[in-house]
């Protein structure tokens, strides 16, 4: 998910991705067998989108306003170096709408999905070009953050490549105050960062943990983000994937397991700021405010990249000196590696027939792309070996180290899973158990609503 989850502000998600959509080898595909004249999505190149070798190319997206600007501020050289034109078109609806003018055959060249389950849908209608058939698989796996390309395979072929980073799995805290108090911003575990940091604050009279959930129809997301974060962290890439998968069904042990660590902070009162009543009620975008107080009133705030669009003007503008970051710890006795809860936005080729469409893919995928958005702000590069000097301030730099230093990064679960899941009952029986619902009985009401095919 890039800026702030659109699942969250459309009440979409993504399409299913069921375990056959996901199953297959997870190594770089015979990339000569989708080759020039290769088999391509299963027979040829996809057929689709404007005219080949018009110098024109189509793509819909989902993000308006400044971030629209800023992309087509990223792609002003290129056009004029390439002289191929490209229309962009936004979509606040891009979920519902490409899959319109997909049934219509009036799909654009390109399309930028913000979650992987419509690449995959299409990929299964061998609707869209999988990528190792025009662009350098081995290259972009090399200069990608590890598993970015596994979020769109299907059958052991990739369809989508990431041309947008997000970062979920960030600390935040009031610099000043939090330093001056001598807290720790590198505990190896998160049970250590509650026995010696957590604990202390709250020993003061000040409730650690700044957390709200409340986003009108999509209230709840903000705890599956956290469930998520216990998965990886204590179960590993592959337990991650069969549980977003449902190759193990949302009620196994280890899913109810990690409820029960999730409930330790987010049900406690002593722990997150105004109880779990509070959690509920507070706005998601004003959860970390009270931080700001003086004193604050809570100090750490789990949340994405995207978090400081939502932060007092005063703190906005002065990011460096006003927050401080680390990245979510480990999980003591599980996942070794560090792990990274993220998204992106992932571009894909519904015109296999057409160069120029195959050359703004090469370029918008790469690490030469985004300059001009990452200087504005709000932009994050999926590539380790993009120029971080584009990056408006320490802080989002930061952040791009973080990412770029993960052993492993996984897609938002809830983003994967069935949106009847993903967007709907993940959702609803969080807040359920938020209010006093056990983790057992939340992961069997999940379960039962899980597609049966």
């Amino acid at each position: 998910m890039t800026g702030i989850p659109r699942r969250a502000l459309m009440a979409g998600g993504a399409v299913a991705a069921t375990a056959a959509l996901l199953s297959g080898c997870l190594q770089n595909p015979n990339s000569g067998a989708g080759g020039e004249g290769g088999s391509g999505a299963g027979g040829g190149f996809v057929n689709s989108g404007s005219t080949p070798n018009d110098k024109v190319v189509t793509i819909l997206g989902a993000f308006g306003g400044d971030e629209e600007k800023f992309f087509n501020a990223s792609l002003a050289d290129f056009q004029k170096s390439s002289g191929i034109k490209i229309e962009y078109t936004s979509d606040q609806d891009f979920t519902t709408t490409i899959k319109q003018k997909v049934n219509a055959g009036d799909s654009p060249d390109i399309g930028l999905f913000p979650q992987p389950g419509g690449i995959l849908e299409f990929a299964s209608q061998k609707k869209l070009q999988p990528i190792d058939s025009y662009l350098d698989y081995d290259k972009l796996s090399n200069t990608l953050l590890p598993g970015f390309l596994d979020a769109a395979r299907y059958k052991g072929r990739v369809y989508g490549a990431p041309m947008r980073n997000a970062v979920k799995s960030i600390v935040w805290y009031p610099k000043a105050a939090y330093e001056k108090a001598g807290y720790s911003t590198t505990e190896p575990s998160i049970q250590a960062l509650e026995k010696n940091v957590a604990d202390k604050i709250a020993a003061g009279g000040v409730t650690p943990w700044c957390i709200g959930w409340e986003s009108d129809q999509a209230t709840g997301w903000v705890g599956t983000d956290w469930v998520e974060e216990y998965m990886i962290r204590m179960y590993g890439p592959e337990v991650y994937d069969d549980w977003t998968s449902h190759r193990i069904p949302f009620n196994d042990p280890k899913v109810v397991k990690a409820l029960d660590e999730v409930a330790k902070i987010l049900k406690d009162p002593k722990q997150v700021l105004g109880g779990p009543k509070g959690v509920l009620n507070t706005a998601f975008g004003d959860a970390m405010t009270p931080a700001f107080s003086d004193p604050p009133k809570c100090y750490l705030h789990r949340q994405g990249n995207f978090a400081t669009t939502f932060y007092p003007k005063k703190v906005q503008a002065d990011l460096d000196n006003e927050v401080g970051i680390f990245v979510f710890p480990k999980f003591e006795g599980g996942y070794k590696g560090q792990a990274i809860v993220g998204g992106g936005d992932l571009a894909a080729l519904f015109n296999g027939n057409d160069p120029d469409a195959k050359k703004v893919m090469e370029f918008i995928t790469s690490d030469k792309f985004g300059g001009p958005w990452a200087k504005a702000g709000g932009w994050l590069s999926p590539h380790k070996t993009f120029d971080t000097s584009n990056y408006p301030n320490e802080t989002t730099k930061k952040i791009a180290e973080i990412a770029n230093k993960a052993d492993v990064l996984r897609f938002d679960g809830s983003d994967v899973m069935p949106k009847v899941v993903g967007s709907g009952t993940f959702w609803t029986e969080m807040v359920k158990w938020e209010n006093g619902q056990s983790s057992q009985q939340t992961a069997d009401n999940i379960e039962a609503s899980w597609p049966k095919s």
